[in-house]
């Protein structure tokens, strides 16, 4: 963890109806002084969309050679890279070539459309790629807190956050 990080909390109810997948998951993470609470909450996102027993949180946005979050098999193999914004195509080649299968999660639309049709031709060589927008209803950041604890809900790929006294929902487009 970065010497000046914010620790936080966050105990996550996940019901995944899609996958069959339930469970409850007890979460600290780090943010970053330069991450602002979006994308923490973007990795919250993130992970809850693709939570299971052996994913974890990285170093985070202060390290190069590491993903957001990642996937590894018992023998450090790694099986699922993710990655959030609007990485380059020489970091999209490095996790492809690293990982068995690697995830983007954009989410600032304007952004994230401009650069996917500027990389888009040259991403179809990764068979192992895949590129999801998150479509954000509601005010992700009422979500934000030191210490969180949440209902997750999936079915029929949205995604539904709630606390006591908010919730969003995400939806999922597809570019690659």
């Amino acid at each position: 963890m970065a010497a000046n990080a914010t620790i936080h909390k966050a105990l996550l109810n996940i019901s995944n109806m899609d996958e069959h997948y339930y469970e409850e998951h007890n979460l600290t993470l780090a943010q970053h002084p330069s991450e602002n609470d979006l994308r923490l909450m973007i990795r919250l996102i993130a992970f809850v969309l693709n939570a299971n027993d052996t994913l974890m949180f990285c170093k985070g946005i202060s390290t190069d050679d590491e993903p957001d979050l990642w996937q590894k098999s018992i023998g450090g193999d790694i099986e699922m890279w993710i990655d959030l914004g609007q990485p380059d195509e020489k970091r999209i080649k490095k996790a492809c070539g690293r990982s068995e299968k690697v995830k983007i999660y954009t989410f600032k639309e304007t952004l994230a459309s401009a650069w996917f049709k500027q990389i888009e031709g040259s991403l179809s060589r990764f068979k192992n790629l895949q590129i999801i927008h998150l479509n954000i209803e509601g005010d992700i950041e009422s979500l934000y807190n030191r210490s969180m604890n949440m209902q997750c809900s999936i079915l029929d790929n949205e995604l539904t956050l709630s606390d006591n006294d908010n919730s969003v929902i995400i939806t999922q487009n597809i570019y690659k």
